[in-house]
C-alpha cells in the first residue's frame, strides 16, 4: 500500500464519507490537534517508566483515535464509529481523585518543568486545551458529539494532575510560580 496518494497535493483533503474540504477546515484542524495530542502522549509514555500509567494513557490513546475518527467523518454521511462515552470521563475523574489524595494541596500555581516527564505530560495538557477550543469551534458551525468536549476538558485537567504525580513518583520538586 502506497502512503502517499498526491490527492491532497493543492491543499484539499476528504473526510471520512467522500467530501473533500480545504486542509485548513476547522474540522481538518480539530482532528488534526487531537492527533497531535495523541502523539506527545507517547512522550510522556516513554518519558515516564510506570507500567500502570502507560496502560492508561495507552487506553487514552485509543480513545483519542476514536475521537479523531468522528471527528473526521463527513457530517452528511454518518456511519456507526466507536465513540467516547460517560464512563470513559468518569474513569478519568476518578483517577484524577484517586492522584489527589496522593499529593500535597495545591497552594501555588505550578508551571511545567522539573523532569522531561513532567514537561512532556504538561505539554501534553495544552496541546488538550487547544484541542478543545478547536473542537468547541467546529461546534458552533457543525453537529460535533458534546461527550467529546466533556472527554478533552476532563483529560487536561487529568494530565496537570498527572504531572504533579510524576513530579511526586520521580521525587522532584514541582516549578511553582513566582510573581515578581
Amino acid at each position: 500500500m502506497k502512503i502517499y496518494t498526491k490527492t491532497g497535493d493543492k491543499g484539499t483533503t476528504s473526510l471520512f464519507g467522500g467530501s473533500k474540504v480545504s486542509k485548513d477546515h476547522l474540522r481538518i484542524e480539530s482532528y488534526g490537534t487531537v492527533d497531535e495530542l495523541n502523539a506527545s502522549i507517547a512522550l510522556v509514555i516513554a518519558h515516564f517508566k510506570n507500567e500502570d500509567v502507560a496502560k492508561e494513557l495507552t487506553a487514552i490513546q485509543h480513545l483519542l483515535f476514536n475521537i479523531g475518527s468522528n471527528l473526521a467523518m463527513d457530517p452528511n454521511n454518518k456511519f456507526d464509529l466507536p465513540n467516547v462515552e460517560e464512563n470513559d470521563v468518569e474513569s478519568l475523574e476518578n483517577q484524577i481523585d484517586n492522584w489527589n489524595h496522593q499529593l500535597p494541596d495545591l497552594k501555588n500555581f505550578i508551571l511545567p518543568g522539573g523532569s522531561v516527564a513532567n514537561a512532556h505530560c504538561h505539554l501534553s495538557r495544552t496541546i488538550c486545551r487547544r484541542a478543545e477550543r478547536r473542537v468547541v469551534a467546529l461546534s458552533q458551525h457543525e453537529d460535533v458529539d458534546q461527550i467529546i468536549i466533556v472527554y478533552l476538558n476532563r483529560l487536561s485537567d487529568y494530565l496537570f494532575v498527572l504531572g504533579r504525580y510524576i513530579s511526586l513518583k520521580e521525587g522532584v520538586a514541582e516549578v511553582k510560580w513566582e510573581s515578581k
